[in-house]
């Protein structure tokens, strides 16, 4: 029996566990894999982007505090601008050296760690889940919690519970396409960038800014429009994509490449995730021989990894309280009870692989410093008495959770998720009747940015 119950160790979950944890909860985190970081650790998905909104720094708490603790370590340059020209910044990090800190951060709190467990039913009883049955080398096991905090990016405790949570876009339930990242080693970063500053037309995300590139110790780019183009005519490339997006990782010469893209696939759906992650690899390896034939700084490039899986945009949706909207974002609308802020945009990958003719991107803008706000109300049910729901699954619309699902803002979401299931615990009390005073003041004690 614990007082709270953290299902997946993504960064959200990992940072919720944590603030609860430094409530004075005891807390155990159930996680599928045998490490913590989620997709983050286990798929190449980096850099964490973006912190900030113009030059607030809209995301801190703990969630900026594992930053500085691998910056102290020479794990992480920090927070640096983004290279793209797409957002405001980016952050690098190492991978393994983010499974280790945040170990060693639930060793500090105390927090239990149960890997290689999946939870696969609940007991659902009067509007409360009593406990999770997760199952694992030794079979199956009960483990029963005051208040669960579902981090599992699907929604998955939401829906065995059958609530019904919403999924994909409204009118279809079409998802956002899935990415299957990869990582490569021994690229020439100075010869790519010197290609980039001698082909504008490659490269429109700049704007004509060149020099961009040249503003951050570790370059991101999207571009090469033109090879990407060409590559598709002759069936180089067999899918849909507008440029080539690639991330230096904290090691020099190691880039992390978010370029493939698996349609009309529903995540929650064994069958599709089977055929995306068989999909996705293929594609890698096109694009891989597309960089090392014909990107200048490629030539010597090998192909580190592809993820034990492949990377979810969005899938299920919680059915809140109250339901995050695009109108919310872009109006920067405030709330009595925010407890996450963050200023990444609206990034929607459509479900038919075309961006551009799916989207006015424009009618879904921010202005530059713009922060947005993420309510309490959005992280419960009220038909659940003791479920807080983080990360990218919380109750979104389609167009809201393209900008909140990013890493940065799930483990701002986490921390106000993790303190309120602390502060249920301990004071045993049901989620909707959280003082949302009390809550806000412990996460700015926290050092949340609220």
């Amino acid at each position: 029996m614990y007082d709270v119950a953290v299902v997946g160790g993504g960064i959200s979950g990992c940072i919720a566990a944590i603030a609860a944890a430094r409530y004075g909860a005891n807390v155990i985190l159930i996680e599928r894999y045998g490490f913590l970081g989620g997709t983050l650790t286990a798929c190449g998905t980096g850099p964490m982007m973006t912190f900030h909104a113009g030059d607030v720094q809209a995301v801190q708490g703990i969630t900026d505090e594992l930053i500085e603790r691998l910056k102290a370590k020479g794990l992480s340059p920090g927070h640096i601008f983004d290279t793209t020209g797409y957002t405001y910044t980016v952050t690098p990090f190492s991978a393994e050296g983010m499974k280790r800190e945040l170990e060693t951060m639930m060793t500090e709190t105390s927090v239990t760690l149960l890997y290689h467990s999946m939870v696969y039913d609940i007991e659902y009883i009067n509007g409360r889940i009593n406990s999770v049955e997760v199952c694992g080398k030794s079979g199956k096991r009960r483990i029963e919690a005051k208040i669960f905090v579902d981090a599992s990016g699907d929604c998955d405790i939401a829906f065995l519970a059958g609530l019904e949570p919403n999924k994909g876009r409204e009118g279809d339930g079409k998802c956002q396409p899935m990415t299957m990242n990869f990582k490569v080693i021994n690229v020439d970063t100075e010869r790519v960038k010197k290609y980039i500053m001698n082909n504008n037309d490659e490269f429109p995300r700049l704007e004509g800014d060149l020099s961009k590139v040249t503003h951050a110790p570790r370059l991101s780019i999207g571009g090469y429009v033109n090879t990407l183009g060409k590559a598709q005519e002759t069936g180089k490339i067999s899918f849909q994509r507008e440029d080539i997006l690639f991330f230096e990782t904290d090691r020099m010469g190691e880039f992390i490449v978010n370029t493939t893209r698996v349609i009309n696939a529903d995540p929650t759906v064994p069958e599709d995730l089977t055929r995306a992650e068989i999909l996705g690899r293929k594609q890698a390896w096109e694009v891989f021989e597309l960089l090392k034939t014909e990107v200048q700084g490629f030539e010597n490039a090998e192909l580190e990894f592809t993820g034990p899986f492949i990377g979810i945009r969005g899938s299920r949706q919680l059915k809140g309280s109250y339901t995050l909207t695009a109108d919310d974002i872009v109006s920067c609308r405030d709330f009595d009870d925010t407890i996450a802020c963050g200023g990444y945009p609206i990034d929607i990958h459509a479900p038919e692989g075309n961006d551009a003719a799916m989207y006015e991107k424009t009618k879904l803008s921010l202005e530059y410093g713009d922060i947005y706000h993420i309510p309490y109300r959005s992280l419960i049910s009220d038909n659940v008495k003791n479920l807080i729901t983080v990360g990218r699954c919380i109750s979104a619309s389609f167009e809201a959770q393209a900008a909140i699902r990013v890493s940065p803002i799930a483990g701002a979401v986490g921390h106000g998720g993790g303190v309120a299931a602390g502060i249920c615990a301990v004071k045993d009390i049901n989620v909707q009747d959280v003082d949302v005073i009390e809550l806000r003041k412990e996460l700015k004690k926290q050092g949340a940015f609220i």
